[in-house]
């Protein structure tokens, strides 16, 4: 994997937030923040698109709150709101001076990026969405199925004798569709075994987040979006997405053929050249507005 430039820690009153600052000099001035989904952190779950990216020369990729090395000062996981890591992100943002970006987001950190994106619309320039949540509709029966099962799976995970059980209740609530049993599925579950609590507590935040917020204002507040949905996920999903894109037409749909919702890991490399792609058709559309009306500020 890639050797980030930096390797640090913001401590906060709350929250000491691990992240790591990639740098690339061949690329354009450009920056990414990119947003892990629940279990996994940043570098593993971001690590095998990363070095296909080809329009930024700084890309953060931040621990959320529950995964990876961001942890409460006493080094024990407790719950908390999705509020909570929009502010934790803002606060490492100002810290790094960062005012301006593209931004991507995975499952949990899908959700929390469409947060950010409301939180500070003028900041967030292009958006890349991979399955987050909250997409799909708060009523289809099916969905409701799936927050049920993911529930229970956070309960199990809370309780370490029961780590195993609650792996499986998770993976069966996020990718019922999976190929079980595979050497994928063995690799999955070793990552998400590395912190059940915090596992557990990004899955509450979910939950919660699911049943506070307003959908529909939050798909309203989101702009310039790419978003990807696995092909054997689903199908709820990406039928949600399309609806979506139908109604904004800012908003793009991808769906990912062969993977289900843990397509970062399984297509990489088709993800980075999508991602790559749909900043290039924008900039190529800014540039043409440009032509048209010289005094209209790019929409970048």
């Amino acid at each position: 994997m890639l050797e980030p430039a930096i390797k640090t820690t913001l401590t906060l009153p709350t929250q000491e937030v691990y992240y790591r600052l990639y740098r690339f000099d061949s690329a354009p001035p450009r920056r990414l923040l990119l947003l892990h989904g629940g279990g996994v952190a940043g570098r593993i779950t971001w690590g095998g698109i990363l070095p296909h990216l080809r329009h930024w020369n700084e890309v953060l990729v931040p621990d959320l709150r529950g995964t990876g090395k961001t942890r409460y000062p006493g080094h024990h996981d407790h719950s908390f709101e999705a509020e909570e890591v929009v502010a934790d992100l803002t606060a490492l943002l100002d810290h790094l001076g960062w005012d301006k970006f593209d931004l991507g987001g995975y499952s949990y950190g899908g959700m929390i990026a469409m947060l950010l994106k409301a939180a500070r619309p003028a900041a967030v320039e292009k958006t890349y969405l991979l399955e987050p949540a909250l997409l799909g509709k708060l009523n289809d029966e099916e969905s409701i199925r799936a927050r049920a099962l993911i529930l229970h799976a956070a309960k199990r995970l809370r309780n370490l004798e029961n780590v195993e059980e609650g792996l499986q209740l998770f993976l069966d609530a996020v990718a019922p569709n999976r190929t079980r049993g595979s050497k994928n599925e063995e690799i999955i579950r070793s990552r998400l075994s590395h912190r059940p609590a915090g596992l557990a507590c990004a899955i509450e935040c979910v939950s919660h987040a699911a049943h506070r917020l307003d959908r529909a204002a939050l798909i309203a507040a989101q702009a310039k979006v790419s978003s990807f949905i696995g092909g054997r996920s689903h199908p709820e999903v990406y039928r949600r997405c399309q609806e979506i894109a139908e109604g904004k037409n800012d908003w793009t749909c991808h769906l990912i053929q062969g993977a289900d919702h843990a397509l970062p890991f399984q297509k990489p490399e088709l993800i980075a050249e999508l991602m790559n792609g749909d900043l290039e058709k924008l900039q190529a559309i800014n540039a043409a507005m440009e032509l048209l009306d010289p005094r209209q500020e790019p929409k970048m």
